[in-house]
């Protein structure tokens, strides 16, 4: 539930650059949340050493891969039908192909997919990529592989993925792995293992590397950013073991952050996702300090019932968040706020529903990502709580919420009405090929006559119009941000 899931993206076929040397071919498929992206391009980059080449044609592919998530019902669901889909070509068209499960589904039902249900080859956890050319060499002699161990380690700062369908524009570059909340409605922890940050340096080379090959904008990405502490490795929770020295030189989120803001200037930097009791304010002081630092935070509540909470085991009350809400009005007055919201959670009453419908109204959130609960296999709350709010109560409370969303969006969006903002192009906008898209520092979209800017660039644009969710205007020239 943390995490974005962008429903444009769900089942996307990656493609890169064929190398002619490569002879074996690849059809990689990822459903769920960013890091799920950003891993497969990992694993791209991993097998174009082995020999692949990627394909969009499923028929031809020697190994097709799907990256799963395990975050809602609905997603496995999907990830099921499209396994139903490989083996009936495997049956019928290409004996020879090898079909694998990647991700945090591959990681949950480990030994299901290979020895019970016998659907796959080959099931790879999310921290076991590296082992892909050993899993394979098992796969090709005959014999089923599995690797679903989770490191201690941040296991892929030394990879440096392909990025693949990109804009090039627009990166994602992780910095954590895995959680320590334990919410009783997740399964981050079980199938991404336990918290662990990424080395500094190699998260500046990285970002290096994609400033060199033109890139303009970098997503920081964990499953929970805040919470970045680099000391040297090892695990999060270990940290009151570290040496005096380690504790003296370590880097928290809010110093990496500022790290990037200073080394690249000419880049935008965004982050996600936020957990509230994370957020230090230190964070808060670097994003308004640095204007390539977006207005933009995303900021998961679940619920505005501090007693849900409690069961939800989120730690942070209505009034702690609403106090980090003030925290952020007052240092970031323009910042845009977005929220992960969940309608039905076990034991949920009326009283507890006004309350997430009355918090909506105190934040006024940019926009959201609003759901049913859905019980999850392995969670604590499938474990321990009686999945007790009927269906149609669900329903109607998270149509309320969308609806109220609905409404505040349209209201935050409407405040850029006559100003003039900031936007990167990103694409050409799908309604109009004679406009370009791309989102201001706030994360709303913007879209306006192209005339001679292109991909890439930072454009002054004054808006005339808007929807609810995107603003419509006309460029007026270069930001200070756009590269001599």
């Amino acid at each position: 539930m943390e995490k974005e899931i962008n429903e444009e993206k769900q089942g996307t076929s990656l493609v890169l650059e064929q190398k002619a040397e490569n002879s074996k071919k690849l059809f990689i498929e990822s459903y769920g949340c960013a890091m799920n992206f950003s891993d497969s391009e990992i694993v791209a980059s991993i097998l174009t050493e082995q020999g692949y080449n990627t394909t969009q044609n499923l028929e031809e592919a020697d190994l097709v891969l799907v990256n799963t998530c395990s975050i809602r019902d609905k997603a496995e669901q999907t990830i099921r039908k499209r396994l139903e889909k490989y083996n009936a070509v495997k049956r019928s068209i290409n004996p020879s192909m090898k079909v694998g499960v990647l991700g945090c589904m591959a990681e949950r039902l480990k030994d299901q997919f290979l020895e019970q249900e016998k659907i796959v080859d080959m099931v790879v956890g999310p921290d076991a990529y590296k082992d892909l050319p050993n899993l394979l060499k098992e796969v090709e002699e005959g014999r089923d592989a599995i690797n679903v161990i989770l490191s201690k380690e941040e296991t892929y700062g030394d990879v440096a993925p392909v990025r693949l369908n990109s804009n090039g524009v627009n990166a994602f570059v992780s910095i954590t792995r895995g959680c320590d909340n334990m919410c009783t409605f997740c399964v981050v922890p079980f199938t991404r293992g336990r918290e662990r940050s990424r080395e500094p340096q190699s998260i500046m080379e990285e970002i290096q590397d994609l400033w060199a090959k033109g890139y303009k904008e970098v997503c920081l990405l964990g499953q929970n950013v805040d919470s970045y502490l680099w000391y040297g490795g090892g695990l999060k929770k270990d940290f009151d073991k570290a040496t005096e020295m380690q504790k003296a030189t370590a880097v928290d989120f809010a110093q990496l952050l500022e790290m990037c803001a200073i080394h690249f200037p000419k880049m935008r930097f965004r982050f996600s996702t936020s957990n509230p009791q994370d957020m230090h304010e230190e964070v808060l002081h670097v994003i308004a300090k640095y204007p390539n630092v977006c207005n933009y935070i995303h900021l998961p509540v679940q619920s505005g019932s501090t007693r849900i909470l409690k069961e939800m085991n989120r730690q942070h009350t209505r009034e702690e968040y609403m106090a980090l809400i003030d925290n952020i009005k007052r240092i970031i007055p323009d910042c845009s706020i977005s929220q992960d919201m969940i309608a039905g959670f076990p034991t949920e009453t009326e009283e507890d529903h006004q309350d997430t419908l009355s918090l909506m109204e105190y934040v006024e959130y940019d926009f959201g990502y609003m759901f049913a609960y859905s019980e999850r296999p392995g969670t604590l709350a499938a474990r321990k709580m009686d999945d007790d709010v009927p269906e149609e109560v669900k329903k109607s409370r998270l149509q309320e919420i969308v609806d109220l969303q609905q409404k505040l969006s349209e209201k935050r969006t409407a405040r850029f009405l006559g100003e003039t903002v900031e936007v990167l192009i990103e694409k050409e906008s799908k309604k109009s090929d004679a406009h370009w898209s791309g989102r201001i520092s706030e994360n709303v979209v913007t879209v306006f006559p192209k005339e001679n800017y292109k991909v890439g660039d930072f454009v002054l644009v004054k808006v005339t119009d808007c929807t609810t969710a995107t603003l419509i205007g006309e460029a007026v020239g270069f930001s200070e941000m756009q590269s001599n």
